[in-house]
């Protein structure tokens, strides 16, 4: 019959955990040598110094095949975005509504384009350089300083009755607001695969016909023009900023329209169900008295 297992007191248990940690009979720390606990150092010590260098190998080598001026892989939309100023949203759909009679409402809607259009007054854009109309603004070198390329004036004066210079509150104190319309960087993207004719805007009612009585694009015809494009990127263009286009409705009657505004070009797609800002932008303008 075996034996019951002694119990062993709190003292004993302290004295055999002492002598793990010194063994003073085969001169053992923790169940070794010093000399194989140097040995096991330097093993670590040497394995973690080789991984990371190989880590950080690895890293230098990613980063110097990278061009951080043009990405290698670019998984946005084929086709620009369209957004529309003032953006007020209401869930998912774009309202801008607004109260004749209230001069807060008028304010809240002019003030966001006033913000908005600041990169586009005549001093923020003094250090850009006017281009050629009708081309392409190809730019193989880095020309301009710092290491960089150069970028096309856009001026909010070219805005014309919808720049705010003239009239600072946008029509919202009226029958007659203001929209911009902006279509958002893809590098490298040229609109209608160089077939010369630049995109431009065009808006269409979809609802509430009879409370529009006239559309109004500025500049001319609603033309994105050539020389913003191509676009090289943020580190290479700085100064950059998005051609705009303006409209002004004169709404009457009830005042309130579906309005769609799409970017007409050959290679940028509107039909796509699943990204309803891709090439268009759909918003309700409504004028409350």
């Amino acid at each position: 019959m075996a034996t019951l297992k002694e119990k062993r007191t709190c003292g004993q248990r302290c004295e055999d955990f002492g002598r793990f940690v010194w063994n003073s009979d085969t001169g053992t720390m923790f169940g070794r040598t010093p000399e194989k606990w140097v040995y096991i150092s330097l093993y670590y010590v040497a394995f973690y110094v080789i991984m990371t260098g190989l880590f950080s190998l690895a890293i230098w080598t990613l980063m110097y095949t990278l061009d951080p001026y043009t990405p290698d892989y670019q998984d946005r939309l084929t086709s620009p975005g369209v957004m529309v100023w003032p953006p007020t949203y209401i869930e998912e759909d774009v309202v801008l509504s607004y109260n004749m009679s209230d001069k807060a409402s008028q304010r809240k809607m002019s003030n966001c384009l006033s913000n908005f259009l600041k990169p586009y007054n005549d001093t923020s854009q003094q250090s850009n350089c006017n281009c050629t109309r009708g081309e392409y603004f190809k730019q193989e070198k880095f020309e301009a300083p710092h290491h960089t390329k150069y970028s096309c004036r856009f001026t909010q004066s070219m805005l014309g009755r919808c720049s705010g210079l003239d009239d600072p509150m946008f029509g919202y104190n009226g029958t007659m607001p203001c929209v911009i319309i902006k279509m958002n960087r893809i590098i490298n993207f040229l609109p209608n695969n160089g077939t010369g004719m630049a995109p431009h805007l065009n808006c269409t009612i979809l609802s509430g016909h009879d409370n529009i009585d006239m559309i109004e694009y500025f500049p001319t015809n609603g033309t994105f023009d050539l020389s913003y494009f191509p676009y090289y990127g943020k580190l290479a263009q700085p100064t950059y900023v998005n051609p705009l286009v303006a409209v002004k409705f004169h709404l009457v009657k009830e005042r309130e329209a579906k309005i769609q505004c799409r970017v007409v070009a050959h290679n940028i797609a509107y039909q796509d169900s699943y990204e309803p800002y891709q090439g268009k932008v759909v918003f309700l303008l409504k004028a409350l008295k």
